[in-house]
């Protein structure tokens, strides 16, 4: 294949197979290292299945159908996602599973759902926790014939969506009972928004009160299924979840279901310190998660002595939970590609297309050399691209990942 060939189109990032990242793609692009992600998702599957639970990873990280069909080849139960219009997506390209850990709100919304519905071999499960919404629901899918599975969502004070109190979750499940075309089939709850010095004993007694409920609910006969889901669990605090549903036998009565979604990539900043801790908490286990996602880019320009503006910026990588980090400066054209470290570098600032980086003392840098970058929060950095390139070893790409944002 001759380099005009696998020279990338004009989309930004996109390469095709065959093509090599340091000669031939158009920079910047999404980059992510085969190993690296294989590796993310035997990791999580094989934890979440020793701990008895189901995985359905959160989809809305990544909204790469590719992705979604390496994790449930691995096993996953299903995938969560965050919105209609997002399993809609995920459903043209096979999902036949979908936690939507959202409320489905507004007619056009429902409508999406509705359709999908018309398929019975699909899946769906949305939250509710509001009576408003219960009775929305309930009349617009009996005006269509259709019967929705509803979980309760569960949430804290000051936190985000869910009844604030376990006497509102009760009163919900009456109201959904209520309405024919209802059918209560879990409850679930979202321990992230549960922060301060005490956060993991808050975690611990929010997991505790969420199979409080569920097994209330069940004895009571509030349920449609006869082994209801109950469900939680971030990419920071899957750990303390998955042994509180254990603890308290929770896959016994119920099928426990946990709903990471950033291991998939992994990343350089906030979920890799979440992974230190989780390492910390469970000492049997012994290698964690790796970092799979990265964003190349080149030096664009050196206009000051220690100074380096780079071609990479607020729409090409996350800058909400901390800037890019410099790892590795590779020589454009050149290859086999060997990289330079170049983690002594700092981004300060980045702009819609620009980053600046301070070089570090030592680092010898040229216009025109290639930057690799580790990300932190990688939900808003896949957002940004179309096509991401997934490399081997040699960083020749293997697949060209297409998003559905």
């Amino acid at each position: 294949m001759s380099t005009a060939q696998n020279t990338a189109a004009v989309e930004k990032g996109f390469a095709q197979t065959g093509a090599n990242l340091v000669r031939d793609v158009s920079l910047p692009a999404l980059v992510l290292h085969r190993e690296a992600l294989e590796h993310n998702i035997r990791w999580m599957q094989t934890f979440v299945s020793n701990s008895g639970a189901e995985l359905a990873p959160h989809g809305k990280t990544s909204m790469t159908p590719a992705l979604f069909r390496r994790q449930l080849d691995a096993g996953a139960w299903g995938i969560t996602l965050a919105s209609a219009t997002q399993t809609r997506a995920a459903y043209a390209h096979g999902v036949r599973r979908v936690l939507m850990a959202n409320q489905l709100v507004g007619t056009p919304n429902m409508a999406l759902i509705a359709d999908l519905l018309a398929d019975p071999t699909f899946d769906f499960h949305c939250m509710v926790d509001h009576p408003d919404n219960v009775a929305d629901l309930g009349a617009y899918f009996a005006s269509r014939g259709v019967r929705l599975n509803v979980m309760i969502e569960y949430g804290v004070v000051g936190g985000r969506c869910g009844c604030r109190t376990e006497q509102e979750v009760l009163a919900l499940a009456k109201a959904i009972n209520a309405q024919p075309a209802l059918a209560l089939t879990g409850i679930e709850g979202y321990e992230g928004v549960i922060h301060g010095d005490h956060a993991v004993t808050g975690i611990r007694e929010f997991a505790a009160s969420l199979v409080r409920l569920a097994v209330q609910l069940q004895d009571s006969g509030a349920f449609a299924i006869a082994k209801p889901i109950i469900t939680a669990s971030g990419s920071a605090w899957y750990d303390l979840i998955a042994e509180s549903f254990e603890a308290q036998n929770a896959g016994g009565r119920f099928l426990s279901v946990l709903r990471p979604g950033s291991y998939v990539a992994h990343d350089h900043g906030i979920y890799k310190d979440a992974q230190c801790c989780v390492l910390e908490r469970r000492s049997d286990l012994h290698e964690g998660l790796r970092p799979a996602l990265e964003v190349w880019a080149h030096v664009q320009s050196l206009p000051e002595p220690g100074f380096a503006v780079i071609a990479l910026g607020k729409r090409d990588v996350a800058y909400d939970a901390g800037l890019p980090v410099p790892l590795l400066r590779y020589k454009a054209g050149v290859v086999p590609a060997m990289g330079d470290d170049v983690s002594a570098c700092k981004v300060t600032a980045v702009m819609d297309q620009h980053a600046f980086m301070t070089v570090a003392p030592g680092v010898e840098l040229r216009v025109g050399d290639i930057i690799s970058f580790g990300t932190s929060h990688p939900c808003l950095t896949f957002d940004k691209w179309r096509t991401g390139c997934l490399v081997d070893e040699q960083l020749n790409v293997i697949e060209t990942m297409e998003t559905c944002f």
